[in-house]
């Protein structure tokens, strides 16, 4: 049985998320199985819009988990995470996290590099000018809320905010992003190499470019025949390696990154040239795809003397 046990100040966010009604039915009906959104709509006589945005919220707040299925198209499949949750009102609370959280929008790169095809998107519509590399170097890129590109990388230097005399535990990015491919297509692998500080930190197979069905956020003049929305993955760097959904990717430690020898930490993504899969990115912003947010760095550290 999987539990999840949290303290009262933990508890309060998921509190709100279930205090509804239609998501209290969809957390019950998925204890039955894994099911998509169409399949909880229809049994619960909602807009298909509707199941989702409460879907959704249910996801972001950490009670079930969404996957795409191999063998079902493109169809995501929704899940269960927990069997039970149990609040501690009686427990003290944790000694605070010290954390700096740090978004940063994916149209503010430093630096790039990239192969047609290639372009950016604003929420409004078509940036620049299409396949063109030359367009990921004009001021206007910072509207971007999608970019894509067949190889190459782009490259972000988020702020240091780290505080001095402080020792950091782990470093995490988080992002939406896939593979690029001509329209959409489910079943086209790239290998996507994440770098942080100039440290090759290790490689993630996207399985495929999403499309046929609308991201929860992309703009509705951006046809479905295009890509549509990604996978939200968390790269994680601390003592012990580096992980991609928590699975191990490479051994790159914390303390080789240096995040004390710089103004800035920088995050480079993108296919290297002798990548078994050359099947380019596409990058999300929090106004396209299926997670509102853009690029998310977050930093744990503890005061020296208390690690």
């Amino acid at each position: 049985m999987r539990t999840l046990e949290l303290t009262l100040h933990e508890a309060l966010e998921i509190c709100k998320t279930l205090a509804n009604e239609h998501r209290m039915e969809m957390v019950r009906i998925l204890t039955e199985g894994p099911q998509n959104v169409n399949e909880i709509a229809e049994r619960m006589k909602l807009p298909f819009s509707t199941a989702a945005v409460n879907i959704k919220k249910l996801e972001d707040a950490g009670i079930i988990s969404t996957e795409i299925v191999p063998g079902r198209g493109t169809q995501k499949v929704n899940s269960k995470k927990y069997d039970r949750i149990i609040i501690n009102l009686t427990e003290r609370e944790k000694e605070q996290e010290h954390v700096v959280e740090i978004e940063l929008p994916i149209g503010e790169f430093v630096n790039c590099e990239v192969q047609p095809t290639c372009g950016l998107l604003s929420e409004e519509g078509i940036l620049l000018v299409q396949d063109d590399p030359r367009s990921f170097y004009e001021p206007d890129r910072k509207r971007a809320q999608l970019l894509w590109f067949r190889s190459g990388y782009v490259e972000y230097h988020f702020p240091n905010r780290i505080p001095y005399g402080t020792q950091v535990e782990e470093l995490e990015f988080s992002l939406e992003l896939c593979s690029e491919a001509p329209y959409h297509k489910p079943d086209w692998p790239s290998d996507i190499t994440c770098w942080v500080n100039g440290q090759e930190i290790g490689t993630w197979t996207s399985p495929g470019d999403f499309g046929g069905e609308r991201g929860f956020l992309t703009p509705s003049w951006w046809g479905t025949n295009n890509t549509q929305y990604g996978l939200l993955k968390n790269w994680k760097i601390n003592s012990e390696g580096s992980y991609v959904d928590g699975l191990s990717i490479s051994s790159i430690k914390i303390d080789e990154l240096g995040l004390l020898d710089k103004p800035f930490i920088s995050l480079r993504l993108g296919i290297k040239q002798d990548a078994q899969n050359v099947g380019g990115m596409n990058l999300f912003g929090k106004k396209f795809g299926n997670y509102e947010q853009d690029l998310l760095m977050k930093v744990k550290y503890v005061p020296k003397g208390r690690q």
